[in-house]
């Protein structure tokens, strides 16, 4: 057997070193993936996106709506409507069966050899650090008050030893890579549809199904509290812009539309269906619950029994989801340029997650850290998200993985000295418009504040993003790589 080493277009022995296998580690990274080791099926995509999916991070999030003002038809519609952007990972995830790499290798298509290397470095980072945290920040919360259930109080070592186990256990899978995900995901999310289900389950005896907003919302007021909503949940699905990464291994010719409708199913079904979840449960908490927290608010609901299988079922999606987002920053690693295997990468993701928890746990609420990051995280995912979706639809997922790996002076993806400027700038662009248009507790954009603090920034800053970089590829800044 014979693997394409990208850097130099040869051919070496050893692919089977890099064979795909639950049973060992995966030294493969970033380096192309021949067609003989191929294989799965689009479908498998679906429980690999639900598990992760399953979370009490969006609990929280649906929760937080009510919180803002929303009554609770106003709060799920807001929900479906959010839902819709998960066909965006979808559509970007079919780039890596057609490029035969990962998604932090095909984003050089966008913005050259070394802009890429500055966009992984601060915009995939920033997500992948992002989203470590606040899962394991999750975990760490819930697993702590168990344990002060049982007498174990100590409110430093206890959520920092949490943190840790599950960091640990979490960057293991990450290590034995994407063979594991792929066998150990379906049985994680069957495990978490059960035990969240049965947590649905004991929620609805205690919803207000008469619940109505104490101050009722109406004009802007109401628009602002939808759009905050709507922006917290676009932050998740449009986060995901290493969705091609878990798609690489499918053959070559596996249908885009197949991989797209996976992806977005998997993640979006419980994604709407757990959110709503935490809808119904706010109308049943008072006030004084959500002072002490959610999660500690939700074990106090639950019978004794329940309340430790909740926790696990939060540590076991921690795992899923953190999993992934290990897996994927490693590559984004070795895409940088560090001169690093794949394993090593992934233990630095870890270490790197693991301190900012940790700063989190002792400085934080999980519902305040949640809402804020969130907002703040569409700054950089929304326009990443748009541009690449717009270089898919343009390219129609024509990516050469060979001249994706060329990066010296005369390379496809070199541009102009190594930078795309139809990228860069769409990206620049778009951001700074997004955050002129947020509006969170600690940053409200002058757009914002002459819109009656209505948060436009998911929708104006991905459409700028997305008009800015399909035009400019078609003027002489474009033309070296335009699709």
């Amino acid at each position: 057997m014979t693997e394409i080493r990208p850097a130099t277009g040869r051919t070496t022995a050893g692919g089977a070193d890099l064979a795909d296998s639950a049973a060992r580690l995966e030294t493969r990274g970033i380096e192309l993936i021949d067609d003989t080791q191929r294989h799965g099926r689009a479908r498998d995509l679906f429980l690999i996106w639900a598990a992760p999916s399953v979370s009490i991070l969006n609990l929280t999030i649906g929760a937080s709506l009510i919180l803002l003002g929303l009554e609770v038809w106003q709060a799920i519609a807001v929900i479906v409507v959010a839902s819709l952007l998960w066909v965006f990972p979808g559509i970007i995830a079919g780039s890596g069966p057609a490029s035969g790499t990962a998604g932090s290798v095909v984003t050089r298509a966008m913005y050259g050899i070394l802009g890429n290397r500055l966009f992984v470095a601060l915009v995939g980072w920033f997500i992948g650090a992002v989203f470590l945290s606040l899962t394991w920040l999750a975990s760490s919360f819930m697993g702590a008050d168990l344990l002060r259930r049982v007498g174990l109080e100590d409110p430093v070592w206890v959520p920092i030893g949490v943190t840790v186990v599950v960091a640990a256990v979490t960057i293991l899978v990450a290590i034995f890579g994407h063979g594991l995900i792929l066998r150990a995901y379906p049985f994680m999310a069957a495990a978490l549809f059960v035990i969240f289900l049965a947590v649905a389950g004991f929620i609805l005896p205690t919803v207000d199904w008469q619940y109505s907003a104490p101050a009722p919302l109406t004009g802007a007021a109401l628009w602002s509290s939808i759009s905050i909503g709507f922006t917290i949940l676009a932050s998740t699905p449009l986060s995901f812009i290493n969705s091609p990464d878990i798609a690489r291994y499918l053959p070559r010719g596996t249908k885009p539309s197949h991989i797209a409708a996976a992806t977005a199913l998997g993640g979006a079904v419980p994604f709407i269906v757990f959110t709503t979840v935490g809808v119904l449960l706010a109308t049943g908490l008072s006030g004084a619950a959500f002072e002490v927290g959610i999660d500690v608010a939700l074990l106090d609901l639950l019978p004794a029994w329940l309340g430790p299988l909740l926790v696990v079922g939060v540590v076991i999606n921690t795992i899923a989801l953190n999993a992934m987002t290990a897996y994927t920053s490693s590559m984004a690693l070795q895409a940088i340029g560090f001169r690093l295997r794949r394993i090593p990468a992934a233990i630095i993701v870890g270490v790197v997650g693991t301190a900012l928890t940790i700063y989190l746990v002792l400085s934080s609420s999980l519902l305040e850290a949640a809402n804020l990051m969130l907002q703040f995280l569409v700054v950089v995912s929304g326009p990443a998200m748009a541009i690449f979706v717009v270089d898919v639809t343009l390219r129609k997922y024509r990516y050469d993985g060979v001249d994706l790996f060329h990066d010296t002076p005369g390379g496809r993806f070199w541009y102009s000295a190594g930078w795309s400027i139809p990228g860069i700038a769409a990206l620049l662009v778009g951001g700074t418009v997004t955050a002129l248009c947020l509006s969170t507790s600690v940053w409200e954009g002058p757009i914002a504040q002459l819109t009656g603090h209505i948060d436009l920034s998911v929708p104006v800053g991905m459409l700028v993003s997305a008009v800015l970089y399909a035009a400019l590829l078609r003027t002489p800044l474009g033309k070296d790589g335009r699709p």
